[in-house]
């Protein structure tokens, strides 16, 4: 997909890294001329539908579909009975076990599980046939959930455990002690644009226009299921209506859409409906946490101890970390932490905005919180007197914390001084006035990605990567770049993204994709210039040959040699030089790096490297602070103020970095509350699984917020000293809203979200 400039602009210093460029593909967006997947047109198409479970435990007995076959329309009914000759995919980690997949399983493990599909001429004749299928089924004891009587404790993960100095005994000892235990439900993405795709095949070359995340990665589970070469798959997706970390992988949809699609010999589009978008992939598991603080009588801690487990499903593990913040937030010599997961029959969770730092997050600052009220403490005065001068886990020194400066400045912005630190002690009338505060944090996860540029005769300039931009402003960035680098203005440079034919590239998780493209073009476009310089300054018919210079500048839209010095416009060189395109690929992997190597590289996370694999210890940081107003009647809660400080490096455009932030800040209000996956425990269904009942921020739900950069540039964390911005945003945001609710009504919620009837 080419993206343009927009036509217009801001101050000329917008086109350039660290400039507030307004979003590339936003004239698309709002005139609705950008295409989703779902919307690419398509000759002699076919539609399919789902056939959900019943039943959360048990096993496909028969499939009566004759009903359905005679329907009209249909073209194809497909159940466990067929052989899909399909193959299981190599998994994120690189490793592919040799084993036959099953997108349509006889066995059931969760309420909403795929067992049928009808394909049909139109999708109203394929929901209508669907209806009348008949499954029957020999079911078997099943657990609900992470409370059901059943799940029993789970298994302990020991590579997700940390341990130094004597935790318990330090504990033991500490003359100030804060014991709780915090939970968190089953959250959802609810992303605008629902999952689905189209396949169409050409002989053995098969594409895919479906909304992703990553590209090659995902087009590498089509090419594997199907025992396909990877180039013969296609993968095709320029813009994402919404993934929050759900449309990074293939999923069982997207086999049955393709195989319909091979076996009828013509396109198959296939959409999931609301409740399966609550099925089809994992949201956010539940989690339960035990935390014990030890702290002194002046609020120096002396142990923390943490035991915490959440839910994952019965054929797969996931772990939402519960300890993956509590570690590196404070400075404390005795520390213990254990996370287990429980297997439940639910789909296998996934990541959502914040995985695992963000319940950690809540139950750690809720703890603190509970321990500043203990002490009689301004809760910031704790956490300042406990910061962690170093990463006590790893033992290795910070990249950059600026902590310290997010929690301070973000205070003063707030007003913080002013807050009578007593619950109840702030009202208006008949509403009680809460403050509340937390910090978050999210690891800098680093990895390898490639790009090309094209400088074109007539002078603009191609960014072309197999990236993809979800909103966060990949296109926008990836042109700011080029431009800084050529001297052109923004509106010269033309991105293309969002297509697995084109360079490799990290996937759009883990707030990983900003620095790691953004490493690999800067990279690319370097080369180019220097290749262009190489030309101008050696090709005999180049004016800029016998000017004594041994380098050019690039700007303004010129190259020159400087002072009074011949200068050119590019497409002016390119003329001169004879050259119709200029064309140079770049990848960041070590020099030398194998064609395995690449190919891991782009299509798996072998390559990927966490916060601490180097020298330092990487993350972003972030301190929030929260107003709530608590009418004292009735125990509704209204968020009124919100102020955030970040530290997260270099902005590569403030403008887009604080759009996801506050989107961040947004999801974490929702957490906090309103969002609550409900289970029902006869039958493990996810009974609020549509965008009505599960109730997520409407704009009457969000007020004023403030955000406050404090960050410098950190080289260690990216190629431009950039750090993660997209997960960071929400981590914190809860445990800040709850601890605000306690201010206002001395009521501690140690169970999201806070609800009405938990404060009555």
């Amino acid at each position: 997909m080419t993206i343009m400039a927009p036509r217009k602009f801001g101050d000329s210093s917008d086109g350039v890294v660290g400039g507030r460029q307004t979003r590339f593909e936003g004239d698309l967006k709002v005139t609705g001329a950008a295409k989703y997947a779902l919307e690419h047109p398509v000759e002699n198409l076919a539609h399919g539908v789902l056939v959900p479970s019943t039943i959360p435990a048990g096993r496909v007995v028969s499939v009566d579909m004759q009903a359905a076959l005679a329907s009209p329309g249909v073209l194809l009914v497909l159940t466990p009975e067929d052989d899909f000759g399909m193959r299981v995919a190599t998994d994120w980690g690189g490793n592919r076990p040799d084993e036959p997949y099953y997108p349509l399983s006889r066995e059931v493990r969760y309420n909403g599980e795929p067992v049928a599909a009808v394909i049909a001429e139109s999708r109203e004749q394929a929901v209508a046939a669907a209806k009348l299928i008949r499954v029957t089924y020999e079911e078997v004891p099943h657990v609900a959930s992470l409370d059901d009587p059943n799940a029993g404790e789970g298994n302990q993960l020991e590579h997700l455990s940390a341990s130094w100095g004597d935790a318990e005994a330090a504990y033991a000892a500490a003359p100030v002690k804060v014991e709780a235990e915090y939970k968190t439900p089953r959250e959802y993405h609810v992303a605008m644009e629902p999952h689905g795709l189209t396949a169409k095949w050409d002989g053995d070359h098969l594409t895919v226009w479906e909304p992703s995340q990553w590209s090659h990665g995902m087009a590498r589970s089509y090419a594997e299921w199907f025992g396909l070469p990877f180039e013969n798959v296609h993968l095709i997706s320029p813009f994402i209506g919404g993934g929050f970390g759900s449309k990074g992988a293939a999923l069982a949809h997207g086999a049955v859409a393709a195989f319909a699609a091979r076996k009828l010999g013509r396109p198959v589009k296939l959409a999931l409906t609301r409740p399966q978008n609550f099925t089809g992939y994992g949201g956010r598991a539940a989690t339960r946490q035990t935390i014990k603080l030890g702290a002194t009588k002046d609020g120096v801690l002396q142990a923390i101890v943490h035991r915490g487990a959440s839910e994952t499903s019965t054929y797969g593990v996931w772990p939402e970390q519960t300890g993956a913040a509590t570690p590196i937030m404070y400075k404390v010599e005795n520390l213990s932490s254990e996370h287990r997961v429980v297997p439940v029959n639910t789909v296998t969770p996934g990541a959502l905005r914040g995985p695992g730092k963000n319940p950690s997050a809540f139950g750690i600052e809720t703890a603190m919180d509970e321990l500043a009220a203990q002490l009689g403490m301004d809760p910031l005065e704790l956490r300042l007197k406990n910061y962690a001068d170093r990463d006590y886990q790893s033992g290795k020194p910070w990249s950059t914390r600026r902590l310290r400066e997010a929690m301070t400045e973000g205070a003063e912005a707030f007003g913080w001084s002013k807050r009578n630190h007593a619950p109840r002690s702030m009202k208006d009338g008949s509403t009680l006035i809460g403050w509340g505060m937390a910090c978050g944090t999210f690891p800098v996860i680093q990895a390898p990605s490639e790009a090309m540029i094209r400088i074109l005769g007539n002078g603009r300039v191609e960014v072309v990567s197999g990236a993809i931009d979800m909103g966060q402003g990949t296109y926008t960035i990836l042109a700011q770049t080029a431009a800084e680098i050529f001297g052109v203005p923004v509106d010269q440079v033309e991105v293309h993204l969002g297509d697995s034919r084109m360079p490799g590239s990290a996937i759009a998780g883990g707030s990983m994709l900003a620095g790691s493209i953004l490493g690999a073009v800067h990279k690319a476009a370097s080369a180019a210039r220097d290749e262009l310089i190489g030309l101008a300054l050696s090709e005999p018919n180049s004016p800029l040959r016998d000017t004594g210079a041994n380098t050019l500048t690039f700007s303004g839209g010129r190259v020159s040699v400087g002072g009074e010095g011949p200068s050119l416009t590019l497409p002016e060189l390119m003329q001169s030089l004879g050259r119709d395109v200029l064309e140079i690929r770049r990848n960041t992997l070590p020099d030398g790096a194998s064609m395995e190597d690449q190919r891991q590289a782009w299509t798996t996370m072998a390559k990927v490297e966490g916060p601490t694999m180097g020298e330092y210890s990487m993350h972003s940081w972030c301190a929030h602070f929260a107003e709530v107003r608590v009418d004292e009647d009735f125990g509704t809660v209204r968020l009124s103020r919100m102020v955030s400080a970040f530290d997260c490096g270099r902005l590569y455009n403030p403008r887009m970095v604080e759009s996801q932030w506050r989107g961040g800040i947004i999801m974490g209000i929702g957490q906090a509350l309103l969002e609550e996956g409900l289970v029902d425990m006869r039958n493990g269904r996810t009974v609020n699984n549509n965008v009505a009942d599960y109730l997520v921020p409407t704009n009457a739900d969000v007020p004023d917020i403030q955000v406050i950069s404090v960050g410098v540039p950190d080289y260690n964390a990216s190629a431009l000293g950039g750090k993660g911005v997209g997960e960071v945003g929400i981590v914190g945001v809860a445990p800040a809203i709850a601890n605000a609710v306690f201010h206002a009504t001395g009521k501690r919620v140690r169970e999201l979200p806070v609800t009405l009837e938990k404060l009555i």
